[in-house]
């Protein structure tokens, strides 16, 4: 990677965008009588569940459990949900960071969809306007057109985003 990043968020522009996503999630989920699950794909997804999370209760008071799902990127295989618990009639929201192409917020959906859950929705703090699999998210914090050859990365600290770069 370079040393030389054109980011296209910083920390406080990230900031911004989650809190427009929280107050779209609590106008959306305000009616939602259980907690609401944040699954977070390891490891950025789960910092920015955590971010909403907090954000949803003080905006509007609403419940939410932050769950972990872990999956290889690159190569899906055997995917991970920790803790493991009931998905039946529960408001399940998929979280990561970046869509690129689509596959993993598309093989995150595989362990709820075993289950019954009343709804699923997914978000990511930026998402690519192309993919390759037919995914997009209910919730955006920016939305960018790249080439197939541009990566974009968030980063985070402990538990901020601090900016996304892309490269």
């Amino acid at each position: 990677m370079s040393t030389n990043r054109n980011y296209i968020l910083d920390a406080v522009q990230a900031n911004t965008k989650l809190e427009r996503m929280a107050y779209e999630m609590a106008e959306q989920l305000v009616d939602e009588k259980s907690p609401i699950i944040l699954a977070g794909i390891r490891d950025n997804g789960v910092v920015i569940a955590k971010i909403l999370a907090a954000r949803i209760k003080a905006i509007a008071g609403i419940e939410s459990e932050v769950i972990e799902i872990g999956l290889d990127k690159r190569n899906p295989g055997p995917i991970h949900v920790s803790p493991k618990m009931d998905f039946n009639n529960r408001m399940i929201v998929v979280v990561d960071d970046v869509t690129n192409s689509g596959k993993t917020l598309l093989y995150a959906l595989k362990p709820f969809l075993e289950e019954h859950p009343k709804a699923i929705q997914t978000l990511s703090l930026i998402e690519r306007t192309h993919k390759a699999f037919p995914v997009k998210a209910d919730y955006v914090g920016l939305s960018l057109a790249t080439t197939l050859q541009e990566h974009i990365y968030v980063t985070v600290e402990g538990d901020s985003v601090t900016g996304a770069y892309l490269e």
